[in-house]
């Protein structure tokens, strides 16, 4: 006999009775939009799939399967290991002067990117954190701010802000994990510290641990169990720095020192795969692609070029490319993306609604 075999209160053989409340039984699946009570069970008639509502949060749910595939019906996770985003790249605010713009672009198809809302300010040198829903805009120029600003990746709706983090300033790095977002040093002038903050609630951030160097104008990856900083300036010697400093997200503290990028490297860009973290560009005419492990801390490699040499431009990560958009030099308003499955040169696939750069990058 095989199958589900709920109480049997029969005494003659063979009956068997559906388990205690049963499952909605559908020709279809269920939706990450399918709401309803956690631990509410759905069976396909037509595939013989079977999934329990594991995460009922409104239009975002998570279904899992309960077959030897795991394959869940989820919205698009970010990081923690997941890899990036699979529907759109992101960059908002940037430089000339102060922008309040929310620009997205497909990661399905090349292309220019689209202005589909508004930040709740006017910024630049900013930082972007990605939730499996939601992007976050944090900290930023003209003087430093502690603003935290959150969109909804799917409604497209304009930010509100949400919090503040523990301190102000501009010029600092980010990483994600699939519950928290992380930021890592910046310019307030010296700022030493780690913050993080919830993605469930909407709040403050809280100031977690100390980075092993203290430098801003630096960019960040995220792996599924550490937040990494890369490149920067060094505080308060003002030395170019090449460090590249990792911390855990399962335990708050101080970030260590464990490897280092091919050379210094301010003002570039930080791109995640499963696996590796990147960076690319920087001050002046760099254009370099560098990579470096997630697993063994050890130093980049020089992987590629991108198209043209990028200052503070803002990166994403879809879970197969690497994306950095915008530019100070010129500024350029190019979108170049390059593979994560084989390393070479990147290719312009698209332009800014304008030439902007030193904005903040997302992923959905």
């Amino acid at each position: 006999m095989s199958g589900i075999v709920g109480d049997n209160v029969d005494d003659g053989s063979g009956v068997i009775n559906a388990p205690t409340g049963g499952a909605t039984v559908s020709s279809s699946n269920p939706t990450t939009s399918t709401n309803a009570a956690l631990g509410t069970n759905w069976a396909n008639s037509s595939t013989g799939d079977y999934y329990i509502l594991t995460d009922a949060t409104t239009d975002s749910n998570v279904w899992t399967n309960v077959d030897a595939a795991q394959d869940s019906i989820q919205p698009p996770q970010p990081f923690g290991g997941q890899g990036g985003g699979t529907i759109s790249g992101y960059q908002t605010g940037g430089y000339p002067s102060y922008q309040n713009m929310i620009q997205k672009y497909s990661y399905s198809s090349d292309g220019n990117s689209v202005d589909v809302s508004n930040l709740t300010r006017t910024v630049n040198h900013c930082a972007g954190n990605s939730s499996p829903t939601h992007g976050y805009t944090c900290l930023g120029a003209p003087t430093g701010t502690d603003t935290i600003d959150k969109f909804n990746f799917a409604a497209g709706s304009d930010a509100t802000d949400v919090g503040n983090a523990t301190v102000v300033g501009f010029y600092p790095s980010s990483a994600s994990s699939s519950t928290y977002g992380y930021l890592c040093c910046g310019y307030g002038p010296h700022i030493s510290v780690i913050d993080k903050n919830a993605y469930a609630s909407d709040g403050n951030s809280s100031d977690v641990g100390d980075p092993a160097v203290t430098k801003d104008h630096n960019a960040g990856s995220s792996s599924e169990t550490y937040g990494y900083d890369h490149g920067g300036t060094v505080r308060p010697s003002n030395a170019v720095s090449d460090v590249i400093q990792k911390y855990s997200f399962s335990s708050d503290g101080n970030a260590s020192d464990i490897a280092n990028l091919t050379g210094p490297s301010p003002a570039g860009s930080g791109q995640s795969s499963v696996g590796y973290g990147y960076n690319a560009g920087g001050y002046g005419t760099l254009d370099t692609i560098e990579k470096y492990s997630h697993s063994s801390d050890s130093d980049a490699t020089d992987v590629g070029n991108l198209s043209r040499a990028s200052q503070y431009g803002a990166g994403s990560s879809s879970t197969t490319y690497g994306y950095c958009s915008g530019n100070v030099n010129a500024p350029y308003d190019d979108i170049d993306k390059w593979s994560f499955s084989s390393d070479g040169n990147s290719s312009d696939v698209g332009d800014l609604t304008g030439a902007y750069g030193a904005g903040a990058g997302c992923q959905y």
